[in-house]
């Protein structure tokens, strides 16, 4: 499913292509995908909120398959291996940032689905350093909300730095926070959830939240810290408000409208607000070990590869109860 211009999902701007099947380059991979699951930054490169990179391209950075094929100088994934592919595609691996262990913010990185066709497809390349095993037991369809919403969801947790007995409060509650709440209450947390919708509530509650209310409601008690997840800064603000002091906001977003002004006292006390910013290969190697310890477990609607633009549209639209997943 290939974009060439971007428009709203109303208006199905991708496009079913045949296209000749790729070839692996240096160090690269070919795989046969097996399942992509769908994300809102797919969405807002469909929809043009994130400028292009490059026109045609092929959107997706959830992907799950497996190997095929290998280039030159790869060859350490044995053919026939599951592997997951997420939104970091490539960084440098030499500048000051991947030296100290920041390759989240390499200026020379690039992504799955942005820089590089992603998996809307048949089959995609990757670089094979940047490519992940899937742990046993675990399918192609669970996996794959595991690879962008789930690692980034559990970078921000990282950044939250909360632990037993803390209360961490989740700004929305889609698949990526439903996979960050396993993670909380495997960790002792307890979690707070502000959400809109009566099914995003309940699926709140049945996944063990210790509150559960609607945009505008502040939690029973200050918070520890708080996580939110929709491109929204006014959310931003109504999570400030919620913290206790010396609380830590996470914001868990690439695209973001403008913060509205706020009053300094909601800062004050030592609250911080930190962005979280892609992840490191080393988020997504705990993750994957976690997900198969905890187990955490995925909601997933299942779409065919064509059907990519409903599933962007229903997406859009709160019309997904989990994540939406592509299966060619």
């Amino acid at each position: 499913m290939q974009l060439t211009d971007p428009g709203t999902a109303e208006t199905s701007p991708l496009e079913l292509v045949s296209r000749p099947d790729p070839e692996p380059g240096e160090r690269e991979v070919l795989i046969e995908v097996a399942a992509c699951a769908v994300c809102r930054t797919d969405l807002q490169i469909v929809e043009g909120d994130l400028a292009a990179h490059r026109l045609p391209v092929i959107p997706g950075h959830q992907v799950v398959g497996r190997v095929v094929a290998a280039g030159p100088d790869a060859g350490s994934l044995p053919v026939g291996e599951l592997v997951g592919v997420g939104w970091l595609g490539s960084t440098c691996g030499v500048c000051d940032l991947c030296r100290r262990g920041k390759e989240n913010l390499c200026r020379r990185a690039d992504f799955t689905g942005w820089d590089r066709d992603g998996g809307y497809a048949t089959q995609v390349v990757a670089r094979e350093d940047f490519c992940y095993p899937i742990p046993r037991g675990m399918g192609p369809v669970d996996a794959a909300p595991l690879l962008c919403g789930g690692i980034i969801g559990y970078r921000s947790f990282k950044l939250a730095e909360v632990g037993p007995g803390d209360r961490l409060g989740l700004y929305g509650f889609g698949a990526s926070a439903l996979l960050v709440a396993q993670v909380a209450l495997h960790r002792g947390c307890q979690v707070y959830v502000v959400t809109r919708g009566v099914a995003a509530q309940q699926r709140a509650r049945a996944a063990g939240a210790t509150w559960v209310g609607a945009p505008g409601q502040l939690p029973p008690e200050p918070l520890h810290a708080a996580i939110t997840f929709a491109p929204a800064g006014e959310v931003v603000v109504e999570a400030l408000r919620a913290l206790d002091r010396a609380g830590s906001l996470v914001i868990n977003a690439i695209h973001l409208d403008r913060v509205p002004e706020f009053e300094y006292q909601h800062l004050y006390w030592e609250r911080r607000i930190q962005s979280a910013a892609n992840f490191t290969r080393q988020d997504v190697s705990e993750l994957l070990h976690l997900a198969s310890e905890i187990p955490i477990r995925t909601q997933h609607e299942q779409f065919a590869l064509e059907d990519a633009n409903q599933a962007l549209l229903k997406l859009k639209t709160d019309g997904i109860n989990g994540a939406a997943v592509l299966v060619p």
